[in-house]
């Protein structure tokens, strides 16, 4: 009999790792929110995902086991096709499911829909990085048995995720049966209420190889259209009475260890499984390599134990923890709420894998597991200053894909690199749509995603083996697609900014600014590496054109209204009908068609004032305000991408309720699943969101310039703000009170220097000591600024 070690619980945490802010609890079956729950309580490591389905496998909202990047091809069809319509998309699937663990007492499967729950409890640790689960059940037949299981998914070792589960019967001996699975093609319910949801493919793995040997398997897929294979392979200990007695069997699809016995009151079984997932191109890695690298992977950390796994899980999430963790006294359900969002930051993204981050990340497959432009204006902005080596990673994958982003310019007739609206591994992965495909800005986002890591890091390695060629090919298509009007403006017809509600228009605040951070970013990052922009067939003339577009670029305004135009014309279209729209209304896109949406006056999201978060210094503080109150009276936020940047900006003009209530929007949209979508994957921008909302927002951090700049304020439901971030390789940490704001460096050496500002002084900050400067008091913004009737983030500055 195999017998692993006697240790059950995971390293003690240390200070306030009993606080209720560290865990994310449930205690009730909850089968109305299946899916939620799955989402909420997922783990992964940027390679591997978990979903937080039961142990068992049932009830089940969504099943999902994922690997980065792992997905297949599907026709697009349309009613009639146009010149360069993408005409193939990409869907995440899931990978051989190796969480499952099932269990009959007599001959009654555990199924926590029948017989009496007595007590069911699972916990996300986000200290520990596991979710443990506790359960009594009482079969139909009155057999009274308790299960634990304690799930992780390796941080520090890529391919492992683990489960532990036991089981121990209550008040008499009972007959068990346990079935260890590692399922491939599950069967995955299609979801078509809503066109955000995913297409799931039907049996989209072939069986190339399985085995199983012992208390150990393997299963190796294929996928048909995309050219992947998928290796994944099980290794497990036993610990029980020697009575017990162990069965394997392999099919195609499945491998199975069965273990049976009669277990009396105070004995327990105990089975512990280690897993490894591994893909590759088919015309990569061979199929017996693959298996051959998952065995091993999945032997190892058997050999290791699980209770090393925790150890090293632990340690992993202390490391993560010095920098990520954000202090938010006064209130404690927000306090956990930001610890939620970036636990599953942390999880989201690794250093090593050779991928980005999807919009669900490894939660779900909301949006298909897409990529979008997302990941660099929200989520890469946050690791950036926590994590930048993962940020390095996810804009390294950009760099990966050029050449399909090359080729896709081409067959749009522009010149440099067009990036996909919507990709898995490169390709344009969206059906023509001309709020997605119009979307040019993403192209500026990447490449201010890579101007914010460059400042923050200083990365001359990057900038020479990625990130000059990235910012090279974008402000080419901008210097491209633009045109000069007979009054010397430079212009770009024909976009779609970040509101989906308006498409196919000229002059987009929020584009326009970003391609012209792009030209000048490029035109800059040339001209220090002119022997890196010289292969790259950049040449004076080039950058002198670059440098004359950006200096020209049109930026609409309202002279009438005092206010910039979301795009030109946009202040002169006819108002959205409030008045006539019901709470049931919303979403609009599901209620009304596109083109009464494109032409009014309303907002989807967050799309001229997300243009003031990203670039503070085009706009002035009399602009900032009005233009505020003007957009947030017609911005519906039916998207979950609109509540940080509002948050950010009425924080920085100075109405602090307004911007709490919707940082709270924010950071809860998961855990309180306010659009009703969390059953298909979290939403990761949001949560990225809720961290800008407070960092941004509250600690007024402006980074735009390349240099630190605070302008601190609290809300009156915060009494003190805590974070920290990285800047060129240092820990500053941020500790902020309606008195004072103290800025240190509690890991440098003492003749270490940083320079920042706070509200307009120059500080320097050293090792040797913190240095606090007063919080000036915020002066009266005036009314608050309405929001459309009904649309108003619930309210929770008054609590």
């Amino acid at each position: 009999m195999h017998t692993s070690s006697a240790t059950d619980q995971p390293p003690p945490a240390t200070g306030a790792a009993d606080d209720v802010t560290w865990q994310i609890r449930r205690t009730e079956a909850d089968l109305d929110r299946l899916g939620e729950t799955e989402s909420i309580f997922a783990l992964g490591n940027g390679w591997v995902g978990w979903r937080g389905v039961l142990d068992e496998g049932a009830p089940c909202g969504m099943p999902g086991s994922y690997v980065n990047g792992l997905h297949e091809r599907r026709e697009l069809t349309y009613p009639e096709d146009g010149y360069a319509f993408p005409q193939a998309s990409d869907t995440a699937i899931s990978a051989p499911n190796a969480a499952l663990i099932r269990l009959w007492v007599g001959d009654e499967p555990l199924d926590i829909r029948t017989g009496t729950l007595r007590r069911h409890e699972r916990v996300l640790d986000l200290r520990n990085g596991v979710l443990r689960r506790e359960t009594e059940w009482i079969s139909p037949a009155g057999r009274a048995v308790r299960i634990r299981s304690t799930r992780l998914v390796s941080l520090p070792r890529r391919p492992v995720a683990a489960v532990r589960y036991e089981v121990e019967p209550l008040g008499a001996p009972v007959e068990l049966r346990v079935c260890s699975d590692l399922l491939a093609n599950e069967t995955v319910p299609e979801r078509s209420d809503d066109p955000r949801a995913a297409s799931v493919p039907t049996d989209p793995l072939t069986a190339e190889s399985y085995s199983a040997t012992g208390l150990d398997g393997m299963l190796v897929h294929r996928t048909e259209r995309s050219g992947q294979r998928v290796a994944v392979a099980v290794s497990h200990l036993l610990d029980g009475p020697d009575t017990v007695t162990t069965t394997g069997d392999c099919t195609p699809d499945r491998v199975r260890l069965t273990v049976t016995g009669r277990l009396h009151p105070g004995e327990r079984l105990r089975l512990t499984k280690f897993a490894a997932y591994e893909w590759a191109s088919v015309d990569g890695t061979p199929a017996d390599e693959l298996a051959a690298l998952v065995v091993a992977e999945a032997d190892a950390a058997r050999a290791d134990g699980f209770d090393a796994l925790l150890t090293d899980q632990r340690a992993a999430l202390d490391a993560a923890w010095q920098v990520a963790d954000v202090q938010l006294d006064g209130d404690q359900d927000l306090q956990q709420a930001v610890r939620f969002g970036m636990f599953h930051l942390i999880q989201a993204g690794r250093p090593d894998s050779g991928r980005t981050i999807s919009a669900k990340g490894l939660t779900g497959n909301g949006y298909d597991g897409h990529v979008l432009w997302d990941t660099e204006s929200y989520v890469l902005p946050v690791l950036t200053y926590l994590a930048p080596a993962v940020a390095r990673s996810a804009l390294t994958w950009r760099h990966a894909h050029l050449p399909e982003a090359r080729e896709r310019a081409r067959e749009l007739r522009l010149a440099g690199a067009t990036f996909p609206w919507r990709t898995i591994g490169g390709r344009e992965s969206s059906g023509y749509w001309p709020a997605g495909t119009a979307a040019l800005h993403v192209n500026a986002d990447i490449a201010d995603a890579v101007l914010r890591y460059l400042a923050a890091t200083d990365d001359q390695r990057f900038l020479a083996e990625a990130g000059l060629e990235l910012l090279v090919e974008t402000a080419r298509l901008w210097h491209g697609f633009g045109h000069w009007s007979d009054e010397g403006d430079f212009h770009l017809h024909g976009v779609t900014g970040p509101d989906e509600y308006a498409a196919l228009v000229n002059d987009n605040v929020f584009t326009n600014l970003m391609a012209k951070r792009n030209l000048l970013g490029a035109a800059d990052a040339a001209e220090r590496h002119p022997d890196v922009a010289g292969r790259l067939g950049v040449d004076h003339d080039e950058v002198t054109g670059w440098r004359a577009a950006a200096d020209a670029m049109f930026i609409p305004y309202d002279h009438e209204r005092g206010v910039h135009q979301q795009a030109a014309g946009f202040t002169q279209q006819p108002e959205w009908d409030f008045a006539n729209t019901s709470e049931d209304d919303y979403p609009l896109l599901l209620h009304f068609p596109y083109l009464e949406l494109y032409r009014k006056q309303v907002v989807k999201q967050a799309d001229l004032v997300l243009a003031m978060q990203l670039c503070p210094g085009e706009f002035t503080a009399a602009e900032k305000a009005r233009n505020l109150a003007y957009y947030e009276a017609r911005t519906v936020r039916d998207s979950s991408l609109s509540a940080a940047p509002q948050a950010v900006l009425a924080a920085e003009v100075g109405h602090l309720d307004l911007a709490y209530d919707l940082f709270a929007e924010s950071v809860l949209q998961d855990l309180a699943d306010l659009g009703d979508k969390t059953a298909d994957g979290l939403h990761l921008a949001s949560l990225a969101g809720a961290w800008l909302a407070l960092v941004q927002g509250f600690g007024g951090l402006r980074d735009d310039r390349a240099v630190l700049s605070f302008d601190p304020r609290l809300p009156r439901r915060i009494d003190r703000l805590a974070f920290s971030l990285r800047w060129r390789g240092h820990r500053l940490r941020v500790t902020l009170t309606r008195s004072e704001a103290c800025y240190e460096l509690p890991d440098a050496a003492a003749d270490t220097e940083v320079e920042l500002w706070h509200h307009g002084e120059s500080v320097r900050v050293t090792g040797a000591e913190p240095v606090t400067r007063p919080m000036p008091p915020v002066t009266d913004p005036g009314p608050e600024p309405s929001s459309p009737p009904g649309r108003r983030p619930t309210r929770r500055s008054a609590g």
